[in-house]
């Protein structure tokens, strides 16, 4: 990403998301991209599927989550170990954007979808910072 530092430069990447587009990656990536990865882009969609989530940071989260979905971001998804980190920076960075929207129940379904998909979880594969 060119200035993670600014969540303008994520607004941007927003115009490649669709959440059957990220759905979809979610599936397929979850088990290779990690807990914290999934975790945070769970974390963000279920902030944009709430209604009272304010606006503005839907958009940051727009971006962040278009983002991930795109396959041939700065680290590509296919270098082993490395292809998500920069994915988990985006993410992480509008979680931490954002985060004073975040309700408990945003945070239960992703916590719920987590389980779902890695089966039992222990709480600190949660901490995102």
């Amino acid at each position: 990403m060119n200035n993670i530092e600014d969540e303008k430069s994520l607004v941007p990447y927003g115009e490649h998301y669709s959440e059957e587009k990220l759905l979809d990656k979610i599936l397929k990536v979850a088990k290779k991209a990690g807990v914290k990865v999934i975790y945070a882009a769970l974390l963000l969609y279920y902030a944009l599927i709430n209604k009272q989530f304010p606006a503005r940071e839907k958009a940051i989260i727009l971006g962040a989550l278009g983002y991930f979905i795109l396959p041939t971001d700065l680290l590509p998804d296919i270098i082993p170990l490395l292809g998500f980190t920069d994915d988990l920076l985006a993410l992480v960075f509008a979680v931490r954007t954002v985060f004073n929207h975040i309700t408990p129940e945003i945070e239960e379904q992703a916590k719920a979808k987590i389980h779902q998909l890695f089966g039992d979880i222990e709480e600190e594969e949660f901490d995102l910072f």
